[in-house]
């Protein structure tokens, strides 16, 4: 027999299964998630680079340098004062009125030559009374010298007393005196009348005269209110005088050579050697005085004339330069800003050297590869964080002589090409 009841009717429809409705469900709660998520993430993304912008925000921006030091040796060069190796003023020994000159400025004389001429009738009167008096003396002397022997001679025998004898004696004697002064004073007076005739001491040149004919001349010199008769100067060997600054004064020595330079005179060269140094700084001044001599027996130099002084210092006296903006000035000295490690700031005391201009010599504190703040905040403080920077326009000035740079080796190909 046949259950009916336990067929199922081809035309009723099968139970949905319970999990395929669940899917629906889970995709949605995951996609809530992920967004959940994703503006969670983003706002703290967003966080953390408004925190690292503010940060590097408020960290200090500088640009630096790194000390120089030059290649080659230094070339010392200070200015200097030329001066003839002799140059002395000749004043008037003998009072009167110049009877004639004969060398004007400019003119070579040598030594012993007659440069003028004085007259002074009352040293020519007095040398002759002098002279008078000479010859008077020398009679008085010539007698009581006679006397005295004739009375010696018969104070032997007796004939005289010893007292009489003593007395022509010591007569003889004070005539002898008397003698001795009168020649000292006709030396004396040929002396000063010798000075009559002005001089030349040495060879050299003139390179003044201030007197003319008929001019009255007081006997003077160098330490009264009388102007000299004519100035001369030895030129064909000089004296330059430079003031060496203390960095460099240990390192000049004593028959070193140097050359000058001149500005009106541009690439030539006049060798000199260092002569003599003062061997001691000069406390106002912090420099030694050090005196070149230089060969000019032909004429080029001019006594009294400005040059620059070259000194050929060592290789390793080249010293490490800064730019001038990256100095501070504390109370305890110099210092210069420099970049550690860890970015952050380290003051250094530094000494300075010679001023180039736009670059200063450091002689002490750097060994030559620190970091340089450039222009350095005049409160910036050790240990500070800071972040360095290119200078402005460096990239733009980098892209744009890299373009110029392919634009000439392009053009340089095309030049190639065409011959």
């Amino acid at each position: 027999m046949t259950n009916h009841s336990q067929t199922p009717s081809p035309h009723e429809p099968h139970p949905a299964p319970r999990r395929s409705r669940r899917w629906p469900l889970v995709l949605a709660a995951l996609v809530v998630l992920g967004l959940a998520a994703q503006g969670i993430w983003s706002r703290h993304s967003a966080h953390a680079a408004l925190e690292r912008d503010a940060k590097t925000a408020s960290t200090l921006a500088v640009q630096v340098v790194t000390p120089q030091r030059s290649a080659r040796a230094l070339d010392l060069v200070l200015p200097g004062n030329v001066q003839a190796f002799l140059d002395t003023p000749i004043y008037a020994r003998t009072s009167g009125y110049l009877r004639k000159w004969y060398f004007d400025i400019g003119a070579h004389v040598k030594a012993g030559q007659l440069l003028a001429e004085i007259d002074a009738p009352e040293v020519d009167d007095q040398l002759r009374a002098a002279r008078a008096d000479l010859a008077n003396a020398e009679a008085n002397y010539a007698l009581a010298k006679t006397t005295a022997d004739r009375w010696t001679q018969m104070l032997q025998t007796r004939s005289v007393a010893k007292q009489d004898a003593d007395e022509k004696v010591g007569d003889m004697l004070a005539k002898k005196a008397t003698l001795e002064s009168a020649r000292f004073n006709v030396s004396r007076l040929s002396q000063l009348q010798s000075y009559e005739r002005v001089t030349a001491p040495f060879d050299g040149i003139v390179t003044a005269r201030n007197v003319d004919v008929g001019a009255l001349i007081d006997a003077g010199n160098g330490g009264t209110s009388q102007k000299e008769l004519f100035h001369l100067a030895q030129a064909d060997r000089l004296r330059v005088y430079a003031n060496v600054p203390q960095a460099y004064a240990q390192q000049i020595r004593v028959q070193q050579h140097a050359y000058l330079t001149l500005n009106e005179a541009q690439g030539k060269r006049f060798a000199g050697v260092v002569a003599r140094t003062a061997g001691a700084v000069d406390q106002q001044q912090r420099t030694m005085l050090v005196e070149v001599d230089v060969d000019n027996r032909s004429g080029e130099l001019l006594p009294g004339a400005y040059a620059q002084v070259h000194f050929a210092l060592d290789g390793s006296a080249t010293p490490i330069t800064l730019p001038g903006n990256t100095f501070l000035f504390r109370p305890d000295g110099v210092v210069v800003a420099t970049v550690d490690g860890q970015d952050r700031v380290k003051l250094v005391k530094v000494t300075l050297g010679t001023d180039f201009g736009t670059r200063v010599a450091v002689v002490a504190g750097l060994s030559g590869d620190e970091r340089v703040i450039i222009n350095p905040q005049d409160a910036i403080v050790e240990g500070t964080p800071v972040r360095i920077v290119q200078p402005r326009g460096a990239h733009e000035a980098g892209a744009a002589h890299g373009a110029s740079g392919a634009h000439g080796a392009h053009g340089t190909s095309a030049q190639a090409q065409g011959e």
